[in-house]
């Protein structure tokens, strides 16, 4: 997914099974009961946040042996797979720089996209793990590591392209119907282009994207490179194709989108920690080494910073 906007998000996870409503359902399952889970222990963690010495919750982790990740069930960003384990990218990361900080079970808390800014700021888990694009409007809310990745767009359509679809203005001018997720970032994207929202098909994921645009209820489904690659390689329908990767524009600009875990404002602390064992990992190449087998390419890692791209 595009991380969405709003609030924000896909697709060969490590064990290359082909996707699955299945796995998408079970992990649709887990979020009930992870997010009715939250809501009953939120108000028995204490925050740290705020207190003016960058926040205690690393060590508090550290005793505890555990951190909770907010996850989204979007691959391959973070989800839960068909035998109901944590997988994605941002999970795998999450394993390496939270075992060298001592801290060696990553325990998801999956939740749907939009609530997963309020679940962090409400405790209901310690970061965000989840691909989350950085945004001026999100830099307000949470604390940014830096980014692991940038991202361009990509459309899946029919086989052959029909009707030569490669961008918005190309939507917009042709008069195709367009669909993309609830609370994507192609939604600006598309408005952006002349595209009324009205107009606009909101579904659950790009799986549903791929059978919109295979059923020819759509003639586009539009998300991230990686998200819209994955799914069509592994549905294997022979009657779909994605796009060439480009840069979409928002005001008039190029936007590359950046995706990036997120925490409490105020824990400066573990968001340093963090950052510091990501950039070991950007330097060495280990980063691209663990993000490779979920469809990433090393045209996607990237060196920006999450203060550049807050402004």
């Amino acid at each position: 997914m595009a991380p969405p906007r709003g609030n924000n998000t896909g697709s060969t996870g490590r064990t290359g099974r082909t996707l699955g409503r299945r796995s998408l359902l079970a992990g649709a399952a887990s979020l009930t009961a992870a997010g009715t889970l939250g809501a009953t222990t939120a108000c028995s963690r204490v925050s740290s946040a705020g207190t003016g010495d960058g926040g205690d919750l690393l060590e508090r982790m550290r005793i505890q042996g555990t951190v909770k990740v907010g996850i989204a069930g979007e691959q391959p960003y973070s989800y839960i797979d068909e035998n109901g384990e944590l997988t994605g990218a941002s999970p795998a990361i999450a394993r390496v720089i939270f075992g060298r900080l001592g801290i060696d079970n990553v325990q998801p808390m999956p939740t749907e996209f939009a609530s997963l800014i309020p679940g962090l700021n409400s405790q209901q888990f310690d970061v965000v793990a989840a691909g989350m694009y950085i945004t001026p409007e999100r830099c307000a809310q949470v604390l940014f590591a830096d980014p692991e990745y940038e991202m361009r767009d990509a459309f899946i359509v029919r086989k052959g392209n029909p009707k030569g679809l490669h961008t918005y203005k190309d939507i917009a001018e042709k008069g195709a119907k367009l669909a993309t997720g609830v609370g994507y970032a192609e939604i600006d994207y598309a408005k952006d282009a002349g595209i009324k929202e009205s107009e606009i098909k909101l579904l659950p994921d790009q799986l549903a994207g791929l059978l919109e645009v295979q059923g020819g209820r759509a003639d586009v489904f539009a998300g991230t490179a990686v998200t819209v690659r994955n799914v069509v390689r592994q549905s294997k329908s022979g009657k779909t194709e994605f796009t060439k990767a480009f840069t979409p524009e928002l005001d008039g600009k190029p936007d590359l989108g950046t995706g990036a875990f997120a925490f409490r404002k105020g824990e400066t602390k573990l968001r340093d920690a963090f950052n510091e064992e990501l950039h070991k990992m950007k330097k060495s190449g280990e980063l691209l080494r663990i993000m490779k087998p979920f469809g990433f390419i090393e045209q996607e890692m990237t060196t920006q910073t999450a203060k550049e791209r807050c402004k």
